[in-house]
Order: C-alpha cells, then sequence, then structure tokens
C-alpha cells in the first residue's frame, strides 16, 4: 500500500532537517508535488520582493528524489554547517546528476 501524503511529508521533514520546511500538494491528475523551502535564504521575485527559496518538483517518487537533490545542494553550498540526515546521500545526489548531463549529452 502507497504511503499517503502526510507519511511522506513527515518523512521528507524529516530527512530534510531542521532548515527546510516540506509540503506535498495534490496535482489535479492527483500526482504529488514536492516543495521544500529554506527557512534561511529568501530570493528576489520580480516586482513583490522576496520570497523563500524553494524548489518544487511534481511526480511520485521521481518528484521526491529531484526535489531533495536540489535541497541537498542547497544545504550543502548555502548551509555548509547545517546538519540534516539527507546529507548522508550528497554522493549519490551527485552521481544522479552527472548521471543525467551525460544522458543529455
Amino acid at each position: 500500500m502507497p504511503a499517503t501524503r502526510s507519511a511522506r511529508q513527515r518523512k521528507a521533514s524529516a530527512e530534510a532537517g531542521p532548515l527546510a520546511v516540506v509540503r506535498i500538494d495534490v496535482e489535479p491528475d492527483d500526482s504529488f508535488a514536492y516543495k521544500i523551502s529554506c527557512t534561511h535564504c529568501e530570493v528576489p521575485r520580480p516586482g513583490t520582493g522576496t520570497r523563500a527559496w524553494s524548489t518544487r518538483r511534481k511526480g511520485e517518487d521521481n518528484g521526491y528524489m529531484a526535489a531533495m537533490d536540489r535541497w541537498i545542494f542547497h544545504l550543502s553550498g548555502q548551509h555548509p554547517d547545517a546538519e540534516a540526515p539527507c546529507l548522508a546521500y550528497l554522493d549519490q545526489a551527485q552521481a544522479r546528476v552527472q548521471e543525467r548531463r551525460e544522458a543529455h549529452g
């Protein structure tokens, strides 16, 4: 039985660590969209000031992996002293990016 949205959100929040706010939305096609926001970083928002840095990826497991990979890169680059369980997967995230680059060549 697939995990519920709330269970997935709890797991992703625990993995992402204390600097993250994780939200999982349900898309019109009933798929999940994973959004991870940083509680410390802001980026410019054209015409309206700033907003929290975030990544959003649609899809079941692929969306989770893509969003978490991007979050891992954000943490390791912008918050090198941060602690989060997901940082244990930095090498795997880098390998996935390299594989995608080689595939699109």
